[in-house]
């Protein structure tokens, strides 16, 4: 009996955000998804989610800032029609969703800051907006005279959720800081939980088997973890490009069986 033919994955972006620590040198942000998601759900996650078409569209590009299309086209293969630059308006809008965040500024570049004079409000209205589907995102931005402020995110990873599963993402992760005078919130449409850990000690809580959590959040987490402060991360990603791939999928696609607990232990193989 043949098996059935691998699902094709969709475009997903995700982000690890991150600070310096009030008793850390680095933290990230993190959120548990809704254990009644489909996909991975009550794991411990980086916000995110598939990249939607109109984050491809003329009218959102043409309210970036900081990368061009050609940039963004060198640092990341596109996926079939999707421009490369949909990633990066992907991972910013999520990070509005899940956390209210959002890394925007002025035609002029300035950085929209939440302790601005109205600025807290406005953010809030848009996101609330947005979420309402009310008007579409670069509308809402217009309006304000707001354009998304990309230049800060730096590419970091890409995963392939591997054959084996129902649901199948080719996701880009990429790194980022908290927009000035901003703080992610919880939001309980996606997440129960949001908060903010030390790299080395979400690591730890995963393999001691305390966490779910799929390869990305697992490997983004060690990879953080190595850095002595947040300068040497910034430093390593001066360049804008990836440091590392999802090995899992190309494991499975070679014809090695990978278990995986419910719990979201570390794979084993046979």
């Amino acid at each position: 009996m043949t098996s059935a033919a691998p699902v094709t994955p969709r475009p997903a972006a995700s982000v690890l955000l991150v600070r310096r620590g009030a008793q850390a040198p680095t933290e990230v942000y993190m959120i548990r998804r809704q254990k009644s998601m489909r996909f991975l759900g009550g794991f411990y996650a980086f916000p995110g989610g598939k990249v939607d078409p109109d984050d491809g569209g003329s009218e959102i590009l043409g309210r970036c800032h900081g990368i061009t299309r050609a940039r963004a086209e060198r640092l990341v293969p596109p996926e079939g029609h999707l421009p490369a630059l949909a990633f990066w308006v992907a991972a910013a809008r999520e990070l509005l969703e899940e956390t209210g965040v959002l890394p925007a500024c002025d035609a002029s570049g300035r950085p929209v800051v939440e302790a601005d004079p109205g600025a807290a409000g406005r953010i809030e209205a848009l996101r609330a907006a947005h979420m309402a589907k009310r008007a579409p995102l670069p509308a809402l931005l217009a309006a304000e005279g707001w354009h998304l402020d990309l230049g800060s995110f730096r590419y970091l990873s890409h995963f392939i959720t591997p054959p084996s599963s129902p649901i199948r993402f080719t996701a880009r992760f990429f790194l980022a800081p908290v927009p000035p005078g901003q703080s992610p919130r919880l939001f309980a449409e996606e997440a129960s939980e949001g908060f903010w850990v030390e790299p080395s000690e979400g690591f730890r809580r995963h393999r001691n088997g305390e966490w779910a959590m799929a390869e990305p959040a697992d490997c983004g987490l060690g990879y953080l973890a190595q850095f002595d402060d947040l300068e040497s991360v910034w430093a390593a990603h001066e360049d804008g490009r990836h440091k590392f791939h999802g090995i899992l999928d190309r494991v499975e696609a070679a014809g090695v069986n990978i278990r995986r607990g419910s719990d979201g232990r570390t794979p084993t193989v046979s």
